[in-house]
């Protein structure tokens, strides 16, 4: 699963608020993930985890335009792909607008 989001900002700027996003969503579902290892190298956030049972792998780059969120989705997920895709979408919206 790929999906590109503007950040109309700059690389650092959307970094920061990448890494305010994921230290915010480990605060509040920290109870439901496991296991959970994100490590900058340069321009990409590399992410694992283990969410309910599953295990999660993922890599966000920042261009000088886009967020690139790029993940294997489990195979139980793979019906709600295009929903999940959705809601990256908008939510990223929300988070480079301001």
């Amino acid at each position: 699963m790929r999906v590109s989001v503007p950040h109309n900002t700059t690389k650092e700027a959307a970094k920061k608020k990448l890494q305010a996003l994921a230290d915010q969503l480990l605060r509040e579902h920290g109870h439901r993930i496991e296991d959970v290892d994100q490590q900058w190298q340069g321009d990409q956030l590399l992410v694992s985890m283990k969410a309910r049972g599953f295990n999660v792998k993922g890599m966000v780059e920042v261009t000088d335009s886009d967020v690139i969120v790029d993940g294997k989705l489990p195979l139980i997920a793979k019906p709600f792909e295009s929903k999940i895709k959705s809601t990256i979408e908008k939510e990223g919206q929300k988070i480079f607008a301001a």
